[in-house]
């Protein structure tokens, strides 16, 4: 493995550069060494859930190109200004490269006035520009830009895996530690292996990794909230209170649990729970203050009962 040695965090330490240390997704590898070897690529859809190595295996194919390539973070520039302006302008620019390269992580925040003059962009520099955009939503990507675009899904690797690969980084680190406790780390987070390295760190010190609960409670929240809704009488407070007391900062996660979940309390509705959740995820884009979006989410989903 080539190690970033300049990082401290360790998911940005043990990040593989080159395709033959992406663990996983063999069928994918196999595509991208091909384009890799003709030094060009097709546009681009990586989807799957989080921490499972989207943006990873995208830096990794403009590391091993001969490209300029620019990245952007759609969760922070979402808007059109941004196709506008930053994408176009790179696009536009003069190079001395054969190929330029555009990376939209977390693309599925991307209004859909900004999708669609990305893909105005895209017909546009499709001589020497490329796009690779990843996201956990794909059916929030418009139909256009899907088309444009070869989409591909990033499956994630096993707990076993994930739980090889912590204790073979622990090794490295010369870091003390309990298989139980590795399990534990891998059983709350898995399938989001970002999670499980930033909470092995969290975890560690003086060189010994040690479980803290309490860094633990925030992935139980969701198992509480789910509880809570699956009962006659849901407490709205209740939920309020557990919320809370998680500290969370990014529901996209309890969004996708309560949908993938809604046959446990929807009473047979689980497509109003559909329209709701899809209304409030996209709105919490726009809001400052997430966790009252939240709420007024769990308000609606009470109603259904």
């Amino acid at each position: 493995m080539i190690l970033n040695k300049e990082h401290t965090l360790l998911v940005e330490r043990y990040r593989p550069a080159i395709l033959e240390n992406y663990v996983g997704n063999e069928h994918i590898k196999k595509t991208i060494s091909q384009y890799l070897g003709q030094n060009d690529i097709q546009n681009l859809i990586f989807y799957g859930p989080a921490g499972t190595g989207k943006t990873t295996l995208a830096k990794i194919i403009v590391k091993n190109l001969d490209c300029e390539y620019l990245y952007i973070n759609a969760s922070d520039e979402r808007g059109i200004e941004t196709i506008r302006d930053k994408v176009s302008g790179f696009a536009s620019s003069a190079s001395f490269k054969p190929l330029k390269v555009v990376i939209l992580d977390e693309a599925d925040f991307l209004t859909i006035q900004a999708q669609a003059s990305l893909r105005n962009v895209i017909e546009t520099f499709s001589r020497n520009t490329r796009f690779i955009l990843t996201c956990n939503y794909v059916e929030r990507i418009i139909d256009p830009l899907q088309s444009r675009c070869q989409t591909l899904k990033i499956i994630p690797p096993t707990k076993a895996d994930v739980a090889k690969h912590i204790a073979w980084i622990l090794g490295e680190e010369n870091t003390k530690f309990e298989i139980e406790d590795i399990k534990i780390i891998t059983n709350q987070f898995y399938p989001d292996l970002r999670k499980c390295l930033n909470t092995v760190q969290l975890s560690t010190q003086d060189n010994k990794l040690t479980i803290d609960k309490s860094v633990l409670v925030s992935s139980n929240y969701m198992v509480q909230v789910l509880k809570e809704l699956s009962n006659a009488k849901p407490l709205w407070k209740e939920i309020r209170q557990t919320i809370s007391n998680a500290n969370v900062q990014d529901f996209e996660e309890l969004y996708r649990y309560l949908y993938d979940n809604a046959s446990t309390y929807a009473n047979g509705r689980e497509g109003m729970v559909a329209v709701y959740i899809n209304e409030y995820s996209y709105q919490s884009n726009f809001r400052i203050d997430k966790e009252i979006n939240a709420m007024a989410l769990i308000s609606k989903l009470i109603e259904l009962k």
